[in-house]
């Protein structure tokens, strides 16, 4: 069931285009500025906006062909979505709420009731069922808009910045849960976030538009690792170690590096360590005292940043930066290969699962 795009759009000073494929169970992450076009591409397969010319196909069914002139409207599209803000029915229960997609489907209404009692336990929202969405919290309204869009059966399934509007607190969770969830479905997901964690956490690949451009797609680590784009190096800014989860954080390669779980994490799984380039020290010698994930590797490159100079270096299995004064590169005199010690406390690695798997800086 794969999903297949080819569309270009013009309008005024806007000129969307972009060409991308998305296999079944594959999530597909869409990373971009205000103004990048991606909502107008959720639009266009959503089929609320036409384009100029373009192809829309999912498991070989033709949803939009401009010079054959098919449009097939958005009831018909099996298309859910999941969006900033949960959008149920205010005078709905939670459990008639994601009941309603299957009812609408012309399901009985035991039948529906059941289906929207299994997603809801899949969420972990069971005990909501009851209540209306006005007695729900951000994090628990947004699990219910979740089951609600799956429990609809879609073919293509859309997330649009699913997690902006929850507080810090809520946020970790419901990213965790669509980890879990996504993890089991066999539709493609394309995902439009603004924030690189849900890229590391859910996404198989991304793709990254510019000014309705597409200017870097592939395999989320691949991306991340080795951005080409100004703006994709911005948004890569944190490192993104990938490895396989164990106790008390991740085995990446030869190197162990502890950490604290900010979303469950299942020891053998896909996991990556995320930590910023402040947090890391740079050392000549293996450091001592507190503490401390030490990961031995080489300089590739230095860049100078305003107040810092970012340390950019290779390590067995993947690369880190570190962002150090000018005295402090002064003093250690490292240049380019030479091998160094990159020194980061626990305290400041967050251990997140990964869908595709991410690394970089």
């Amino acid at each position: 069931m794969t999903l297949r795009v080819e569309v270009a759009l013009r309008r005024a000073e806007f000129a969307l285009r972009a060409e991308f494929e998305v296999a079944a169970g594959e999530v597909l992450a869409v990373l971009g500025p205000n103004g990048a076009g991606k909502s107008t591409l959720l639009s266009i397969l959503a089929g609320e906006l036409v384009p100029d010319r373009g192809r829309v196909e999912l498991d070989g069914d033709t949803w939009l062909d401009t010079e054959r002139g098919i449009n097939v409207p958005t009831h018909r599209r099996g298309v859910g979505l999941l969006a900033q803000q949960a959008l149920l029915f205010p005078n709905l229960t939670a459990g008639d709420n994601v009941a309603f997609g299957p009812r609408a489907a012309g399901r009985g209404k035991e039948a529906a009731r059941a289906i929207a009692e299994q997603w809801l336990s899949e969420v972990d929202a069971t005990a909501l069922a009851a209540r209306r969405p006005g007695r729900l919290s951000g994090g628990q309204a947004q699990r219910v808009a979740l089951a609600r869009a799956l429990a609809a059966e879609p073919r293509l399934l859309m997330l649009d910045e699913p997690l902006a509007a929850l507080d810090v607190d809520a946020a970790p969770a419901v990213r965790g849960l669509l980890h879990q969830v996504l993890r089991g479905q066999r539709t493609p997901t394309v995902l439009v976030t603004h924030d690189v964690l849900d890229a590391v956490v859910l996404a198989d690949r991304l793709l990254v538009l510019l000014d309705g451009e597409i200017v870097e797609q592939g395999p989320t680590r691949e991306v991340l690792a080795r951005p080409r784009e100004p703006f994709t190096a911005r948004i890569a800014g944190l490192n993104l170690l990938a490895g396989e989860a164990v106790e008390d954080g991740v085995a990446v390669g030869e190197h162990r590096i502890s950490g604290r779980a900010v979303e469950e994490v299942v020891p053998g799984e896909a996991a990556a360590a995320v930590f910023a380039p402040s947090a890391v020290a740079v050392h000549r010698e293996r450091p001592g005292g507190s503490p401390r994930n030490a990961l031995r590797g080489r300089v590739s490159a230095l860049e100078p940043r305003g107040d810092v100079v970012r340390v950019r270096g290779v390590l067995p299995d993947g690369a880190i930066a570190a962002d150090v004064t000018p005295a402090a590169v002064a003093e250690l005199g490292v240049t380019s290969n030479d091998e160094v010690w990159f020194a980061v406390k626990a305290a400041e690695v967050a251990i997140h699962p990964v869908s595709g798997g991410s690394s970089g800086a």
